[in-house]
């Protein structure tokens, strides 16, 4: 199968003047006139505030190509909502919001289950989240603002109730991300799935050759699983992305992985830095990051083939680092962290409301300042990782390691 082309809708016929946000002070509108590229503009009191954000979605749209793009909205990748709509919306209300210095958790990562197969031992989920408690978890989400919920970590598809919660995002404040092993997928969950509004399925590919994905997988057949699931997904009209980590032993494995990705037609390639547990792991290198870097600048400006995305460049140029900045996650058990990676937790949710817990992450002069590099590829983020004592639970406490 190969993919089709991916062109930004084509509105020549026509100008294009789109308001997206006004408040007092803004107002920011989608503009395009006859064959020129869609751009962001704004006017008003507040906007040279607004202008840098601006400055880097536009560059977006002019030198690279979207995930998708459709009669009345591009999706420019995965990782962001359409454009125009409401969720786009509130994404630029949000970076306002961050350039005046109030950041939002415009990501929030939530785990649904412990379980990655269909073999998962009975009884040993009782401490996974009730329904009730999930619910509360993205009401309370939505109000600070976030506007990606991505239900993460081994399999959530394993989790019955997966479809309902999909269903009670609201869809007007944000999109819905969810993650995959394909332990038990069928096309009837594609079409539930898309049913639900689900925005983007990620589905994880470790590595082209069946043997070495099954070893990461620990599973006998996952790799023929996954590949499956990416099928049945696309057959059903999802937005599909297919994910994978760059490591140390893997770096060379990316272009034939982004191969795989175009001959299967998925809509994006994703991406991301894998991430140490402690100390002296291998990691990757700032040359494997040039690698990186060069190859999604060089993807995404092709028109053919599937759009590539890289947190290497999403949170290294772009945005800089988002965990406890722009992202929170939250663990099966109700444990709060930055993100999904650092081994500390900030509260939990069946204790402390979320937007607490969010003031308790932000009040740490670490999530303060700029980094160009995620926590656990800090050296600086490291040391406090060091002070965790040897048999300590985690995630562990980060006020007893770290003082504000």
């Amino acid at each position: 199968m190969t993919p089709e082309k991916k062109n930004v809708p084509d509105f020549s016929a026509r100008d294009i003047n789109i308001e997206l946000l006004s408040i007092p002070g803004l107002s920011v509108n989608l503009q395009r006139h006859k064959e020129e590229t869609l751009k962001l503009t704004a006017s008003g009191t507040l906007k040279a505030v607004c202008n840098p954000i601006l400055k880097k979605i536009n560059s977006r749209l002019q030198e690279e190509k979207p995930a998708l793009a459709q009669e009345d909205r591009v999706i420019p990748s995965a990782w962001l909502p359409p454009i125009p709509g409401p969720v786009f919306k509130r994404l630029i209300f949000a970076e306002v919001q961050i350039a005046l210095g109030k950041y939002v958790p415009e990501t929030v990562s939530i785990e649904l289950t412990r379980q990655n197969s269909s073999r998962y031992p009975p009884g040993t989920d009782a401490d996974e989240l009730d329904m009730a408690t999930i619910k509360r978890i993205i009401d309370e989400a939505l109000e600070l603002g976030t506007l990606i919920i991505s239900f993460t970590e081994n399999d959530p598809l394993l989790r019955e109730e997966i479809f309902e919660l999909v269903e009670y995002v609201d869809k007007k404040r944000a999109i819905v991300n969810c993650s995959t092993w394909g332990t038990d997928f069928s096309k009837e969950t594609a079409l539930r799935l898309k049913e639900a509004g689900l925005h983007s399925l990620m589905v994880g590919v470790y590595s082209t050759d069946p043997k070495k994905h099954d070893a990461i997988r620990k599973s006998e057949g996952a790799y023929e699983r996954a590949i499956s699931t990416i099928k049945m997904a696309l057959e059903a009209g999802l937005l599909v992305v297919m994910t994978t980590h760059a490591s140390f032993s893997n770096m060379k494995e990316l272009p034939a992985l982004y191969a795989l990705a175009s001959e299967l037609g998925v809509h994006e390639f994703s991406v991301w830095e894998s991430m140490p547990k402690k100390r002296g792991e291998p990691v990757i290198t700032d040359r494997d990051r040039r690698t990186i870097l060069e190859m999604y600048h060089r993807i995404n400006s092709d028109p053919e083939g599937p759009r590539m995305f890289s947190n290497t460049y999403f949170e290294g140029q772009m945005l800089g680092a988002m965990a406890g900045r722009r992202w929170m996650h939250v663990t099966a058990d109700g444990d709060v962290k930055p993100s999904p990676y650092p081994p500390f937790r900030f509260g939990n949710v069946k204790e402390i409301p979320l937007k607490e817990i969010w003031h308790r992450i932000r009040s740490y002069p670490y999530f303060q300042r700029q980094k160009s590099l995620s926590p656990m590829h800090d050296p600086e983020f490291m040391e406090l990782v060091d002070k965790i004592p040897e048999e300590a639970k985690l995630p562990y406490p980060f006020e007893d390691i770290c003082e504000k």
